[in-house]
């Protein structure tokens, strides 16, 4: 259809326009008068832009292929492809690469107008078109496409981002999988059976690595150490602690093992466990520069007698099933280590008859809530080994798993659980 330039009165007293961008825009116009087409381009030239020019849809959307305009000007009505059909085409086409699409038209009424944006355009103009009002709209498209590339390069960025922090992620997990596996190796056996009896232990974190550790030192023929550790946190650093305590009691190195000394004919023999807590007490304190404390069980079986001397440091009370299955759990609690330098520590003792059962557990067991929020407690970890009573060794401690997943509703335990099981056959 006739386009005709509405002339602006003021264009001879005024700048022609803001100053050009340091990289002019491009716009294609799109229309099938060759003089219309020069009356837009002469002025879109005059304004800084960089014209493309094409005589209908289809030429238009070929140059679309190979370029990418960042302002379309076209025509309504022209043979062939029409430009609403060519808007429809330009947009399927072009999905990452947006361009501001101005339609020129003498329609007005209402149905076209939406019929015009269904089809993808952003804006009209009327004809005959008005200098003053192309250069407004053009000037609000360039704005438009200023923030709609800025989000883009935002979401760009935010994509690399996200990219690389699923790197770290997938890099970070990897690390923790392998810090689960080495700090799982801690507990080298799960099960050792003895003469007189056997040991299960259990070591669950909550994440992929936790605070807890469970673990055991022959000490001599007739002896045997047993530990639970709780470091506060969880995690890395909670690991780490774990790790290094570990060494302090480890059945690995005796001669490092502070629970255990020389006896006059140069025997391995057991220390007082009031008197180990009390050393490692201080020794975190003076030698390790750390923030985290931790509660501390720590026991010496007696496996000829069935006798056991024990101390607390804050641990949970162990646990002793009879044989007759009735439950006792008492112990006078004690104080965390690594909270307060110079601490003492009680001793209490126990006694085995065969066929009774020892368990050490962390607070993960009592302290872990219903959907309700409601602890186990002592009293629900009572009534648990009751049901269980008929288990033994590892068996037992996989059943109290089941039984702590089906009290809180779930089987991701918000805190580590871990505990170890001795049951006393006897001297027999």
């Amino acid at each position: 259809m006739p386009l005709t330039m509405v002339p602006d009165p003021e264009h001879t007293h005024r700048p022609t326009g803001p100053p050009q961008p340091q990289q002019a825009k491009q716009i294609l116009v799109v229309d099938d008068s060759r003089l219309q087409r020069r009356i837009l381009t002469a002025s879109l030239t005059r304004w800084g832009f960089d014209v493309i020019q094409a005589a209908s849809g289809e030429a238009a959307l070929e140059i679309c292929r190979e370029q990418h305009p960042d302002i379309i000007l076209s025509d309504w009505m022209m043979p062939g492809m029409s430009g609403l059909e060519f808007c429809t085409a330009f947009r399927a086409l072009s999905k990452d690469n947006y361009a501001y699409f101005i339609l020129l038209t003498s329609k007005s009424d209402k149905t076209d107008v939406a019929e015009g944006l269904d089809s993808g355009a952003d804006d009209f103009l009327t004809k005959p078109v008005n200098s003053h009002e192309l250069r407004a709209r053009i000037t609000a498209g360039e704005r438009i496409l200023d923030m709609q590339r800025a989000l883009s390069a935002s979401n760009r960025l935010m994509g690399e981002t996200l990219t690389e922090l699923q790197r770290v992620y997938d890099s970070l997990d990897k690390d923790l999988q392998e810090a689960r596996d080495l700090q799982q190796s801690l507990v080298r056996e799960r099960f050792r059976a003895f003469d007189q009896g056997s040991l299960s232990l259990m070591l669950r974190s909550s994440g992929h690595v936790g605070g807890d550790l469970v673990g055991f030192f022959p000490i001599n023929d007739h002896e045997l150490g047993l530990f639970g550790i709780d470091v506060s946190g969880h995690g890395i650093s909670s690991a780490l602690m774990t790790a290094r305590l570990a060494g302090y009691l480890s059945a690995a190195t005796p001669d490092h093992n502070i629970a255990l000394q020389r006896g006059p004919d140069g025997r391995t023999v057991s220390r007082c466990p009031a008197t180990v807590i009390a050393e490692l007490n201080d020794l975190v304190l003076t030698e390790m520069e750390t923030e985290h404390y931790f509660t501390l069980i720590l026991a010496v079986v007696n496996l000829t007698t069935g006798g056991v001397v024990v101390s607390q440091a804050g641990h949970p009370h162990p646990v002793v099933q009879r044989a007759n299955g009735t439950v006792e759990q008492g112990g006078p609690g004690g104080f965390p280590v690594g909270l307060i330098f110079g601490m003492t520590y009680d001793r209490f003792e126990l006694h085995l008859s065969g066929g009774d059962r020892l368990l050490m557990l962390s607070d993960g067991v009592t302290e872990c809530p219903d959907p309700a929020g409601e602890m186990l407690g002592e009293g629900g970890l009572a009534s648990i080994m009751g049901r269980l009573s008929n288990l033994h060794d590892t068996a037992l401690l996989e059943a109290l798993i089941w039984e702590l997943g089906r009290f809180a509703g779930t089987d991701e335990f918000p805190d580590d659980v871990s505990g170890l099981l001795f049951e006393y056959s006897g001297s027999g």
